[in-house]
C-alpha cells in the first residue's frame, strides 16, 4: 500500500505545472536582466525576452484561475487542477 501511495504523491508532484511556470518566467526575468545589463550588444534579444516573461505570467494566470473555478466546482473548468 505504501508505494501505491508514494507513487502517487511522486505523479502528483510531476504533473504540478506550477514550479515549470515560476522557473520558467524567473529565466526570462534573468535573462532580460543579462540583455539589459551587457548593453548594446545584445539589444536585439530584449523583446525576445519581454516576450517570454508575459507568456510566462500569463501561463501563472490562466492556471491559477482555472484551478479556483475548479475548486468552486464551475462546469467549464478544468478537471484535475487542485
Amino acid at each position: 500500500m505504501r508505494d501505491t501511495e508514494s507513487i502517487t504523491e511522486r505523479i502528483r508532484l510531476l504533473a504540478d505545472p506550477r514550479p515549470v511556470l515560476a522557473i520558467g518566467t524567473a529565466f526570462w526575468a534573468i535573462a532580460a536582466l543579462v540583455v539589459l545589463l551587457v548593453g548594446d550588444r545584445w539589444s536585439d534579444v530584449l523583446p525576445v525576452c519581454i516576450a517570454g516573461i508575459i507568456v510566462g505570467l500569463l501561463g501563472t494566470t490562466l492556471f491559477l484561475v482555472q484551478r479556483s473555478a475548479a475548486r468552486r466546482g464551475r462546469r467549464g473548468a478544468q478537471v484535475g487542477l487542485d
